[in-house]
């Protein structure tokens, strides 16, 4: 296929690809039930059957790979490993449970500490992004790819924000410009707004975790743009607490 050959410089893209369309049907196919079966976990996030299902499916696609495999609904959740994989399997289980459709499925390659490859699909909308910081970005919408960037700072500047998560310290930021235009979403769709020129920034000042943000911070970096904690430092992973400082993603740095 033209899209897997364009796309050859990313590991196991032709199984990935068809592996999250897979995860997709899956998870839209218990979205669309009345009843969406919910549980609770240890650190009071919801779980459903889509978390779950998902989260098996990408599993067993990624072994062949023999990396290390970390997902949010794996038993351990750290490894030593210099390259492993990161998975999120359903990123915004609370936007999924709304049913507002802003939900993800992320996949990221983590190299050294920091992902090389990210893998964003969002199964109601049918839209995959995947980059990473010297491979460029792109999008694949109705079997299109385009390469995407970010683009220069708007006026008024687009800032987008979490729908669930716009709290005081997030609207003190905002504040500070003059003119802004605030968007709202849910998951990681909000990086890659960025990564594709729809918003200029996203701050996020509310607790997040490593399987949030690596696929889409390999979209961002591949997209010319930035992830950085407050005190300028790119976002990093495998540390001893799986939960990231606050960060701010910029498309033009």
């Amino acid at each position: 296929m033209e899209i897997y050959n364009k796309l050859r410089h990313f590991e196991l893209v032709d199984q990935i690809i068809p592996c999250l369309e897979h995860c997709g049907q899956k998870i839209m196919e218990i979205y669309e039930d009345f009843n969406i079966d919910i549980q609770i976990k240890e650190d009071n996030s919801p779980l459903t059957k889509a978390d779950i299902a998902s989260h098996q499916i990408i599993c067993e696609c990624l072994q062949s790979s023999g990396y290390p495999i970390i997902s949010e609904e794996s038993d351990d959740i750290y490894t030593k490993a210099p390259k492993y994989w990161l998975v999120d399997p359903l990123d915004g289980t609370k936007e999924f449970i709304n049913k507002n459709g802003e939900f993800t499925i992320n996949i990221a390659l983590i190299e050294n500490r920091y992902p090389s490859e990210g893998y964003v699909y969002s199964p109601s909308r049918k839209t995959l992004y995947i980059g990473g910081g010297n491979k460029n970005s792109y999008k694949i919408q109705n079997s299109i790819l385009e390469q995407i960037q970010t683009s220069s700072i708007s006026d008024p500047i687009r800032i987008v924000a979490s729908r669930s998560h716009l709290n005081e310290e997030t609207k003190k930021y905002i504040s500070q410009f003059p003119q802004y235009e605030l968007l709202q979403s849910g998951s990681s769709i909000k990086l890659c707004m960025v990564a594709e020129g729809r918003a200029d920034v996203y701050p996020r000042f509310a607790p997040t975790s490593e399987w949030d943000t690596a696929a889409a911070q390999a979209v961002v970096e591949g997209a010319g743009g930035s992830v950085l904690d407050t005190n300028g430092d790119r976002l990093i992973y495998q540390k001893d607490n799986i939960l990231n400082p606050y960060f701010i993603v910029k498309g033009n740095k």
